[in-house]
C-alpha cells in the first residue's frame, strides 16, 4: 500500500442550511419572553462542536499532517431562504470558527470549494456578476461586452490558474474578517465540480437539478411558447432558462420583510401535503370571491373548479411533494428520471466541452437530505456504470420519523476512491443513531472504505457521543415543526 493512501484529501459536505430553525447544526435558545426556542447565531450548536471534532479526529490519522484535505461544501450551506442574511452569515461564522480555529491547526486547506445550491443559489449570482466585471470587460468602452455566462466556466477548477478562479465574494469577506484565515480563499463552482485522476472523474452537483420543479420556466415556456418547445442541451441553457425562478423563490423570497414570514408560511406549510392543499383552496377561493362574485356570475362554480384544477392539482403535485419529503425511497420517480436526464444530458456535453476529458466513474449530490450509494449504468456512461452517492441533509422537516432521512460526509483519498460517512439517520429511538461508513453494494470495498470502517470503530467513544447529541437535537426539532405547522392550522 502506497504511503499516504488512506489519507482523507477531500471532505465534502452538504445541506448544513446554517441559520435555519430547522438545521440540527443551528444553535437555539429559549426565549425569556415567550419561553420560545429561537436561533441564537452567536452560540455554536453543539450538533456542530462534535461534529467537527470527531471529523477532526479523523483527519488526524493522515500519515501526511502537512497537507490538510480540501473542503468541498456542496450547496445550502447558508440558509437564504428562511433565515436572514446576517443571521445565516453568523451560524457559518460559527462553523468557520469550529473548523479552522485561532490559535490552533485548521483542518482543512487554505482552498475552499463551494458549490452554490438553491437556498444558496444567491451567493452564485453575486459571484457571477463579480467574475463578470473582473475578468470579462474590455478596457476600452467601445469594445463589444461578451455575453455573461450561466455557469463557471471550467468543472475541473483545481486545474485552472488562481487568477480564473470564481471567488465567492460574500464567504470571502466573512472569513477573512478572522485575521489568522485571511490567506484562505472560497472558490465558487456552479452548478458542476469536478475532480480528475488520469482517465477518472469525479463530479460534485448540488443536486436540484435533478427535480423537475427547478426546470419549471423551461416547464412554462414549453407551454406557452410550444413553437421554442426543447429540452435544454446544456447546463447553461439549463442555467439561464431557470435561474431567475430559482433565485427568486428558493433564495430570496423569504427574506422581504413581511411577504417573508407569509411565505416561510408556505415553506412550512409545503412540508405537509393535507395543510399546503388547505392552503391552495384558500387562495382558490379568495381569486374567485374577488373577481367573480358567486350572486352575479353563474359561472362562479366553474371557475373556481378551474383554478382550483390548475393550482391543487398541478402546482401542489409540484411543490408539495419535493423529493426531501419523499419517505418511502431513497429516490423518487421524478428525481430518478431527472438524474438520467442530468447526467446524460448537460453533464455529459459539459464535460466532453472541457479538458482533460476524463470519464464519468462518480456522480455526488445532495439536496435530497435522504444520503445514498448506488451503481448506476447511463447510456452515456456504458463501460463499468457510474457510483453515485448523496450526501443527505442536516433538517428535520417530516411530521414523522424518516429513517431514510440523514446526513453524511463524503470522504475521498488522493486516488479519489470514495467512501460515504453516513452520520445519522433517524431513528425511533436514540439507540436506532449510529455513525458508519457505506459504499455501493458493488465492487467490493476499497482499501480506502475498510480503513475508515475500523477508525470508526477504533473512535467509536466519539461517535457514539455524537450520535446521542444528534439524537436529543432531532427530537427538539421535530417538536418545534409539529408546533409550527399546528399553529399555521
Amino acid at each position: 500500500m502506497a504511503l499516504g493512501s488512506n489519507d482523507i484529501r477531500y471532505v465534502c459536505l452538504s445541506d448544513l442550511h446554517l441559520g435555519a430553525e430547522l438545521s440540527l447544526l443551528t444553535r437555539l435558545k429559549k426565549n425569556p419572553t415567550t419561553g420560545k426556542l429561537e436561533v441564537d447565531p452567536l452560540s455554536v450548536s453543539p450538533v456542530l462542536q462534535n461534529l467537527v471534532f470527531c471529523l477532526g479526529k479523523l483527519i488526524r490519522r493522515n500519515e501526511d499532517q502537512d497537507r490538510k484535505p480540501t473542503l468541498v461544501l456542496l450547496g445550502d450551506i447558508l440558509e437564504l431562504a428562511l433565515a436572514d442574511d446576517n443571521v445565516a452569515a453568523m451560524v457559518f461564522e460559527r462553523f468557520l470558527e469550529q473548523a479552522m480555529p485561532p490559535g490552533e491547526e485548521p483542518l482543512f486547506d487554505k482552498t475552499i470549494f463551494f458549490i452554490p445550491g438553491n437556498h444558496d443559489h444567491h451567493l452564485w449570482e453575486s459571484a457571477r456578476e463579480t467574475q463578470y466585471v473582473s475578468n470579462y470587460l474590455p478596457s476600452h468602452p467601445h469594445d463589444p461586452l461578451e455575453i455573461p455566462r450561466h455557469i463557471t466556466k471550467d468543472i475541473f477548477m483545481e486545474l485552472v490558474n488562481d487568477k480564473n478562479k470564481v471567488r465567492s465574494y460574500f464567504l470571502n469577506e466573512l472569513m477573512h474578517r478572522y485575521s489568522h484565515l485571511e490567506h484562505f480563499t472560497i472558490y465558487t463552482a456552479y452548478p458542476n465540480f469536478g475532480l480528475t485522476r488520469g482517465d477518472r472523474a469525479v463530479i460534485f452537483h448540488h443536486g436540484h437539478f435533478v427535480e423537475s420543479i427547478y426546470h419549471l420556466m423551461t416547464t412554462l415556456k414549453n407551454m406557452i411558447f410550444p413553437s421554442l418547445r426543447k429540452t435544454p442541451l446544456t447546463v447553461d441553457d439549463l442555467e439561464a432558462e431557470n435561474f431567475a425562478w430559482i433565485d427568486f423563490f428558493w433564495s430570496t423570497l423569504g427574506r422581504s420583510g413581511e411577504v417573508g414570514h407569509g411565505v416561510e408560511i408556505i415553506y412550512d406549510k409545503m412540508l405537509d401535503n393535507d395543510q399546503f392543499c388547505k392552503l391552495l383552496d384558500n387562495l382558490t377561493d379568495t381569486l374567485a370571491g374577488k373577481y367573480l362574485s358567486v350572486w352575479c356570475y353563474p359561472g362562479y362554480w366553474l371557475f373556481r373548479k378551474a383554478i382550483h384544477k390548475l393550482l391543487v392539482h398541478r402546482l401542489a403535485d409540484k411543490l408539495s411533494k419535493p423529493e426531501r419529503t419523499e419517505t418511502k425511497t431513497p429516490l423518487g420517480d421524478d428525481a430518478a428520471k431527472g438524474l438520467v436526464y442530468y447526467v446524460n444530458g448537460p453533464l455529459r456535453r459539459q464535460i466532453d466541452a472541457g479538458y482533460p476529458k476524463p470519464k464519468l466513474t462518480t456522480f455526488v449530490f445532495g439536496h435530497t437530505h435522504k444520503p445514498f450509494e448506488l451503481y448506476h449504468k447511463f447510456w452515456a456512461h456504458p463501460a463499468v456504470g457510474v457510483a453515485v452517492y448523496n450526501t443527505g441533509g442536516w433538517v428535520v422537516e417530516t411530521k414523522e420519523t424518516s429513517p431514510l432521512h440523514g446526513g453524511a460526509a463524503v470522504l475521498l483519498n488522493e486516488n479519489l476512491d470514495i467512501a460515504s460517512l453516513h452520520l445519522y439517520n433517524e431513528a425511533d429511538n436514540r439507540g436506532g443513531y449510529k455513525v458508519e461508513v457505506h459504499e455501493p453494494p458493488q465492487p467490493g470495498s476499497s482499501q480506502f472504505v475498510k480503513f475508515l470502517k475500523n477508525l470508526i470503530v477504533e473512535q467509536k467513544d466519539c461517535w457514539e457521543q455524537f450520535s446521542q447529541t444528534v439524537a436529543g437535537e432531532v427530537e427538539v426539532r421535530r417538536q418545534i415543526l409539529l408546533d409550527k405547522i399546528a399553529s399555521q392550522g
